[in-house]
């Protein structure tokens, strides 16, 4: 009897989940689209490996993970930079790595960053839900976060490994500098608001994840006061709660929220290597 390829995860980690390019279009159900957080680096790795750049990967957060793959199979490293052992043999973040069945693949802590994407020739092929196999820590759709003792399946191998040696991944900046578009709520802040928002540094908060990325700097002040019946809510949006913190959202990001939204980052992505104590700093959209 054959027994299906799957990856048991020896070691979880702080946070590793499935994640693929995400669930969009169901926003108006209350789903949030979810998925990597990093989507160009999972592509990447997916590449590498020879899987469509949709296929689901593991993303990991932080601390590393263990995994036993029980097929040979060529496996890929992206994103933060982490030391990556496959057995014996050490390997690289952003090139692809063939090994045999039975191989111990370790991703150590990450020493710059905090997520990684690991990508296994013919993808993780847990059940999708509404169209994809993304873990939503929010909703909880999908499958759930990753425990020692988990069995992942393997899909078949589809396509070739990349031809390449090594694929370069950039290094997280000391200081972030994210443009910030216009919000449905800005009529709810004061001009002084604006000036801080654009005018001082915001560090991340400790307590950011997958729904958001919380910063600690000169509150907000609001020109309305009172409550706000809640409304959509869509990536990068900007909002402030009652301690005048702003609050990016990321893609586990509630579809509705009731505090105002002062604006929205265009692009969120620099964010999924932010560690606690980053500096971030927005402007306006050229023009």
């Amino acid at each position: 009897m054959t027994h299906p390829a799957t990856i048991e995860v020896l070691r979880a980690g702080a946070l590793t989940t499935v994640q693929d390019l995400g669930r969009p279009g169901w926003a108006h159900l209350g789903v949030p689209r979810s998925g990597a957080l990093d989507p160009g680096a999972l592509r990447l790795a997916n590449r590498l490996v020879g899987n469509p750049e949709h296929a689901a990967g593991l993303e990991i957060t932080l601390t590393g993970c263990t995994v036993r793959l029980t097929r040979a199979a060529t496996v890929a490293v992206t994103g933060a930079e982490v030391p990556v052992q496959a057995g014996a043999r050490p390997g690289d973040t952003g090139r692809p790595l063939t090994v045999p069945a039975g191989t111990v693949l370790r991703i150590g802590p990450a020493r710059r960053g905090v997520r990684s994407w690991l990508a296994v020739a013919g993808g993780i092929d847990v059940s999708p839900v509404l169209g994809s196999r993304a873990t939503d820590t929010l909703s909880g759709l999908g499958p759930p976060r990753l425990r020692d003792g988990d069995l992942l399946p393997l899909g078949d191998p589809v396509g070739t490994p990349a031809p390449v040696d090594l694929t370069v991944c950039p290094t997280p900046p000391e200081e972030l500098h994210l443009t910030l578009g216009p919000g449905p709520r800005e009529d709810w802040f004061t001009p002084t608001a604006f000036d801080r928002l654009f005018g001082s540094a915001y560090t991340i908060s400790p307590v950011s994840n997958r729904v958001g990325a919380r910063l600690a700097g000169a509150a907000l002040p609001r020109a309305v006061a009172g409550e706000l019946p809640s409304e959509g809510i869509v990536l990068g949006a900007v909002q402030v709660p009652a301690d005048g913190q702003p609050l990016i959202f990321l893609a586990d990001h509630p579809t509705t929220g009731g505090y105002p939204v002062i604006g929205v980052v265009t692009d969120v992505t620099p964010l999924a290597q932010a560690r606690p104590g980053t500096t971030v700093r927005f402007h306006g959209p050229q023009r």
